[in-house]
């Protein structure tokens, strides 16, 4: 690529640009942010709308000097890209590559570390309270978008700030607040205007002569004049009188993509030594007709994704040059009599297809979620039902809360979260739900491994915080049938209690779906494979990984019982015993860090009420930051893939090859092998799946 950007680019040669020159190189950072997310995948609206601020920050400031958070991180591609990273930026999202979010072990102009929202003004507090114990006069600049702000941590920043009375600068990237061009054009004049230099001196001036003219009602006139001049301000910008509340020095709101009135404005900004709250108004994805228009849709693009739009003809030629990649699913078979329809793609839009039509059936039926309407699965269903669709915005805790006491009243509330985000909310979970025993089903979405978007997104510990809520049920579906039947179990239920129901992120494909189902029982796992020289107990979709593994070692002559556990909690105490105790090995397998999931799990009960010895091992995410890269490549690394799995098999039973345990060949097995049932298959000295208990809740799987 031609024009200003060439290796080794920084801040210092943007700063001698012309103002025109920056508007240009503006517009060649976002061709280059459009050409590489459109490939690599990432977040491309948020990236685009930010371009010109980010060019303009660089200007006026020094950074790393100056520190610049960036809240959730969504906006920083043109930051990477103007920080010495331009040469790397092919390789954004990529393993070994470039993180699509802010990272300090990555450059040093990134200050701090994101990916969840409404923490830059916290961390921003800390760099400047950090600052000025140092005794050191660098600036610190926190940029925060208009849906961050929602968030009560932000809040909290917000109040703190304004009380310590800190040098600190928030801009709020705002693009979607509605403000009248002219109304907003004569408050940003006000606002620049009053800041200036030559205004400053001026008020100091009028100030001292003041005082010497009316020495005694001197102080009264000045606190006068001072009110109505911000009476002034906040009539036509009702930000500043909200603000000011707080202690912060209001500016704008500021036409956030025209570079010189943004270097303007914090040039001005500069001068000031106080809480100052920039308000720049900025348009997601600016400069790709597709993201202007549908800005939710271009949010975030996954690897080779590109939404099919007419694109306009300056991106034409880059787009045409991709192929949409993505893996078509397998066809489902059909059973007599069931009509032939197109099977969701995902577990997300299985789960959006169920909302919809449990919520035909039951008015009590309410989905909740917290600013993830679309990438929870939940956009129809909110467009059905807006009566009892809500979206919290940023603000997890609230959501969760907000749930426990719709349950109270008697309504079936859904809560659906990715699980890197519910985390935030544990505190709500334990005390408005738990502890109340109150009916609300969480929909925890992106559990596991989410691939690019790295350590920041993984739903690595939900297992973990899950198990430890008294009164919880934690399910884990191995596919989107199993979800389905895991659901209507839990809405047929008339006094459930809370529970959770967690699935990753990709393809919900149907494994095996031509074998018999056993039905959805409250605490009963599935017998997937039957056999004595070990036992593989899997949650998810690692148990259909698990049984492929089986059936493998049966050539080698191992023959492995494998649990479906389905339910972490209540756990299927009986049937792991039972298959335990045969040989005393035991293979875990989690797509959840090992510390307190399922390995957890099995370990206790093992111990407690096991009659050993037993050689455990285990398979799952570990005590570490899982970096960056596809999902297939992050599993293959934790061993979450079929030969790893029967690697650790006969690693666990001490031999690579063993004969048949005295058994002549069966022709009849099948090309499996012999003593081997499928789920729920009758079958002599087999162990049956568990049976439909009397008066269980329906949530049979249907053919």
């Amino acid at each position: 690529m031609t024009g200003f950007l060439k290796n080794g680019f920084s801040p210092a040669d943007l700063k001698a640009l012309s103002i025109e020159e920056l508007g240009l190189l503006s517009e060649e950072i976002r061709r280059l942010i459009i050409s590489v997310v459109t490939r690599n995948g990432g977040h491309l609206a948020s990236s685009l709308g930010a371009v010109e601020l980010i060019v303009a920050l660089h200007r006026v400031f020094d950074c790393p000097t100056d520190r610049i958070v960036f809240d959730v991180g969504h906006q920083s591609y043109a930051h990477k890209i103007l920080t010495g990273r331009f040469s790397e930026f092919g390789t954004l999202r990529r393993e070994g590559g470039l993180s699509g979010f802010p990272r300090r072990e990555e450059s040093p102009a990134d200050a701090f570390n994101a990916g969840h929202s409404s923490t830059s003004i916290s961390a921003a507090l800390g760099m400047a309270v950090a600052r000025d114990l140092e005794g050191k006069k660098h600036k610190v600049v926190a940029v925060i978008g208009d849906g961050a702000l929602t968030g009560g941590m932000a809040m909290e920043a917000l109040n703190h700030v304004g009380g310590l009375q800190k040098d600190l600068l928030v801009i709020l990237n705002d693009n979607k607040w509605s403000i009248g061009p002219n109304v907003g054009a004569l408050s940003q004049y006000l606002s620049l205007k009053l800041t200036t230099p030559g205004h400053l001196s001026i008020r100091e001036t009028v100030k001292s002569t003041i005082r010497k003219v009316l020495p005694k009602r001197g102080t009264k006139v000045i606190r006068r004049l001072q009110k109505a001049e911000e009476t002034l301000k906040s009539m036509l910008a009702s930000p500043g009188n909200f603000l000011a509340a707080w202690g912060f020095k209001y500016l704008g709101p500021i036409e956030g993509h025209d570079v010189g009135k943004l270097v303007e404005a914090l040039e001005h900004v500069k001068l000031l030594d106080r809480p100052v709250f920039l308000h720049v108004l900025t348009v997601k994805g600016k400069g790709h007709g597709p993201a202007e228009i549908d800005p939710s849709g271009f949010h975030g693009l996954g690897t080779g994704k590109v939404p099919r739009r007419k694109e306009p003809p300056a991106t034409a030629a880059t787009l045409s040059e991709l192929e949409d990649t993505s893996t078509p699913r397998p066809p489902r078979a059909e059973t007599a009599g069931e009509p032939k329809t197109k099977m969701p793609l995902s577990h997300t839009d299985a789960f959006g297809a169920l909302m919809v039509r449990e919520g035909e059936k039951n008015p009590k039926l309410a989905a909740i979620t917290a600013a993830m309407s679309r990438g929870t699965g939940l956009s129809e269903f909110f467009r059905r039902f807006p009566e009892r669709s809500f979206d919290a915005g940023i603000a997890e805790p609230h959501a969760v809360t907000m749930a426990a006491a719709m349950a109270s009243r008697g309504f079936r509330p859904v809560v659906a979260i990715y699980s890197t985000f519910l985390q935030r909310a544990f505190d709500q979970l334990y005390h408005d739900v738990a502890l109340q025993k109150l009916p609300v089903l969480f929909a925890v979405d992106r559990a596991g491994l989410v691939g690019e978007d790295g350590p920041t997104h993984h739903g690595a510990l939900d297992l973990s915080y899950l198990r430890l809520l008294p009164g919880f049920a934690v399910m884990a579906p191995r596919d989107d049938r199993e979800l389905r039947a895991m659901f209507e179990s839990v809405l047929a239920l008339e006094n459930p209690g809370p529970a959770a129901i967690r699935y990753p992120r990709g393809p919900a494909f149907d494994f095996d779906d031509a074998s018999p189902r056993t039905p959805i029982v409250s605490g009963k796992g599935e017998l997937l494979r039957e056999g004595d020289d070990l036992a593989i107990v899997a949650a998810g979709p690692p148990a259909t990984l698990a049984a492929e593994a089986a059936d493998i070692l049966l050539k080698d002559g191992i023959r492995a019982s494998v649990i479906n556990v389905r339910f972490l909690k209540p756990l299927d105490e009986e049937l792991i015993l039972r298959e335990s105790q045969k040989s005393g090995r035991v293979l875990t397998i989690e797509d959840n860090v090992l510390l307190g999931g399922l390995k957890g799990a099995v370990s206790e009960l093992l111990l407690e009420k096991g009659r050993g010895p037993f050689k455990l091992l285990s398979l799952g995410l570990p005590d570490a930051p899982v970096p960056h890269a596809t999902q297939a490549r992050q599993r293959a690394r934790a061993g979450l893939e079929t030969g790893e799995i029967a690697k650790k098999c006969r690693e666990l039973t001490g031999f690579a090859v063993r004969a048949r345990r005295d058994e002549p060949d069966n022709p009849e097995a099948g090309e499996n092998g012999g003593n081997h049932t499928k789920a729920g298959a009758a079958n002599p000295g087999s162990i049956p799946g568990p049976s439909v208990e009397k008066g269980a809740p329906r949530g049979i799987f249907e053919t």
